[in-house]
């Protein structure tokens, strides 16, 4: 086959083509608003005992590296954030300036991905690697990945992690929200473990409510706010705590997906340039690689009709 200015036009249309598509089909997954009530899972600090218990069920459940001593409490002297090999973990902190009860003068709080309502890096993802399920998960599909890793600049939570380790076929790692548990009928393996029922998991609008209720019922013990209700547009993880959330990132109640949108829309068109680029190299590289084992053998002959 010529590669001539014909056919040059033709790939490059089709190239458009399969990119426009495949950029419609990510939008329309992040943009999904579930007819179904998803699941969510309260957690309430006031019952967190840091025991770790969540980090070694979630180690176990996703099969990540075993090195780790789930019993070490030296863990807490520095703050933490979940990675390619630490889907979820336990932080300490401290406050001088608490209501009325003492107690809670140090906190343990688990992190992991919120697994939010309207996900940026659903939203961020122009290749549709990452996605929201009815049930409330966010799942990540590594057959589709590129490693553009948009989703890490987009998360508000700055929670997926690239598996930098991994020259040859690195991948985004986060939270599962344990979703194939999820569709058995079983809970996330965290919430199985927590010995203290510090995290309570069910439908979101029903934990909304239990939320809610313990605050009104013990406004000493709660500050008057609940952490992902609202925050990046609501998430399916919230939380109960006895001080003020200053430990978690400062984001507004837009969904981020609104931002990231409008910026891959207006700034890279959903990014079609680069991946319709890889597209139209490859093409160009099979039609000339048939081209020249067709012709390897043969004299050299003057194209007709070219210039």
């Amino acid at each position: 086959m010529e590669l001539s200015r014909r056919n040059f036009f033709k790939i490059m249309g089709s190239a458009g083509a399969a990119v426009g598509a495949s950029a419609s089909s990510a939008l329309a997954t992040s943009s999904h608003e579930s007819d179904t009530e998803p699941f969510g899972s309260l957690v309430d600090i006031t019952r967190c005992v840091g025991c770790r218990k969540c980090e070694m069920a979630c180690n176990a459940a996703n099969k990540l590296p075993h090195h780790q001593d789930f019993t070490d409490r030296r863990v807490f002297t520095e703050e933490r954030r979940p990675d390619a090999e630490r889907y979820t973990v336990v932080n300490e902190y401290h406050s001088e300036d608490l209501a009325e009860d003492d107690r809670y003068e140090t906190i343990f709080v688990k992190d992991q991905c919120r697994h939010c309502i309207k996900p940026a890096c659903a939203s961020a993802c122009i290749v549709g690697a990452l996605s929201k399920k009815e049930n409330g998960a966010v799942v990540y599909d590594e057959k589709k990945c590129i490693g553009c890793r948009y989703c890490m600049v987009a998360c508000p939570f700055q929670i997926p992690a690239y598996e930098d380790h991994n020259p040859v076929t690195p991948r985004v790692r986060k939270c599962t929200y344990c979703f194939e548990r999820l569709d058995k009928g079983k809970m996330p393996a965290c919430v199985t473990m927590c010995p203290t029922q510090a995290l309570i998991f069910g439908r979101r609008s029903k934990l909304l409510a239990i939320a809610k209720k313990r605050i009104k019922n013990n406004p000493h013990k709660y500050v008057d706010h609940i952490y992902g209700e609202k925050e990046a547009g609501g998430s399916s993880w919230i939380y109960l705590s006895p001080m003020d959330f200053s430990f978690f990132p400062k984001v507004g109640n837009t969904p981020p997906p609104k931002l990231t949108e409008t910026l891959l829309s207006g700034v890279f068109g959903y990014a079609a340039v680069p991946t319709a680029l890889f597209a139209v190299l490859g093409s160009i590289a099979w039609i000339t690689g048939r081209k020249n084992d067709a012709t390897e053998d043969q004299p050299s002959q003057t194209v007709k009709g070219g210039k």
